[in-house]
C-alpha cells in the first residue's frame, strides 16, 4: 500500500520531468568532451522516438534510458504496490523503445541507448559504450555504399 494518498502521489509523478534531467545533461557533457566539434542536436522531433541526442555527421541517436522508466535488466525493481499497472507500463516502454530503434535503423541511423545506472561516477560505462558506437558509425559510413 503507498504511504501518500493519492493526490501527493499524484503531485510527485507530475514533478518527474521527461527531459532536460540531471542524467540527461551529464550524457551531453560528456558527448561533447568525447567529440568536440560533432555537431549534436538535442531532442530533435523530426526523428522517431524523439532521441535525447543526434549526431547528424555520425547517423547516431542517443538516448538516455533511465533504469526505471525502461525495465533496466540490472537493477530495474518493480513497485509493489499496483504491480499489474506498472508490468504493463514498463513492457509498453520497451515494446516502444524496440519500434523506435527498428524505426531509426530503417532510416539509416544507429539508435544507442545509455542506461542511466552507466552514467554512475565518472560515466566510464557510457564512455565505453559511445566510443565503440562512435567507432561503428564512423565504419559505416567510410563503407561505399552498394551499387544499385
Amino acid at each position: 500500500m503507498d504511504r501518500v494518498s493519492k493526490e501527493q502521489r499524484s503531485r510527485i509523478m507530475a514533478r518527474i520531468r521527461s527531459c532536460g534531467t540531471a542524467p540527461e545533461r551529464k550524457l551531453g557533457e560528456l558527448l561533447r568532451a568525447l567529440l568536440p566539434g560533432e555537431r549534436i542536436e538535442e531532442r530533435p522531433a523530426s526523428l522517431p522516438g524523439k532521441p535525447d541526442y543526434f549526431l547528424p555527421g555520425l547517423a547516431l541517436a542517443v538516448f538516455m534510458d533511465g533504469c526505471f522508466w525502461h525495465g533496466c535488466p540490472k537493477c530495474h525493481r518493480l513497485p509493489e504496490d499496483n504491480r499489474a499497472y506498472w508490468e504493463l507500463k514498463l513492457r509498453r516502454n520497451r515494446a516502444r523503445d524496440r519500434a523506435v530503434n527498428a524505426a531509426l535503423r530503417a532510416a539509416g541511423i544507429a539508435p544507442v541507448r545509455i542506461w542511466e545506472h552507466e552514467l554512475a561516477g565518472d560515466g566510464a560505462q557510457a564512455k565505453r559504450k559511445l566510443r565503440r558506437s562512435t567507432r561503428r558509425a564512423q565504419a559505416r559510413l567510410a563503407r561505399p555504399a552498394a551499387a544499385g
